[in-house]
């Protein structure tokens, strides 16, 4: 997993929802926050990313822009954003490289079975790409207002 300190992989290339090629490097010059989730649609994805919709309106005031990163396609992305007025992009990753790049992909278990799957977890870059904050273990209710906190007391943004 990417640590504070460390540089985001600015070039590993992931799809946006209209399924357009992006990648960091093309996001740099303002601080952002890229998060991971498992599946759009499922409830703590949902409440994840509504809660960052909610907030998202304050994180721009701070010039603070969010990207949300899963394996699903770029047309669930569309359809998810669509059904629940997301106001942030949400980037297709679905061979994991960028998922793997920030070690956000490890060992789940569900019903009592063990697999690889993506995990919720947080990073907050700086304009340059470097990671400022990590938060490896996300409450989907309240992170969005958590990550707020952060950068409203964030001292190189005051």
């Amino acid at each position: 997993m990417l640590n504070i300190n460390d540089l985001a992989p600015l070039k590993i290339n992931a799809l946006d929802e209209n399924g357009d090629t992006t990648s960091l490097s093309n996001i740099l010059g303002k601080p952002s926050v890229i998060y991971f989730y498992p599946k759009d649609n499922t409830p703590g994805c949902t409440k994840e990313a509504c809660s960052f919709r909610d907030f998202n309106t304050e994180l721009q005031k701070l010039g603070v822009q969010i990207i949300g990163v899963s394996a699903d396609s770029p047309d669930s992305h569309s359809k998810f954003k669509s059904k629940h007025s997301l106001n942030f992009p949400l980037w297709s990753d679905p061979d994991r490289k960028l998922i793997t790049a920030f070690g956000a992909i490890g060992k789940k278990s569900m019903f009592g079975k063990v697999f690889l799957g993506i995990k919720r977890i947080s990073f907050a870059l700086d304009k340059n790409g470097r990671v400022i904050m990590v938060w490896p273990k996300v409450n989907a209710e309240t992170h969005a207002k958590e990550v707020l906190d952060f950068f409203t007391n964030f001292p190189h943004l005051k």
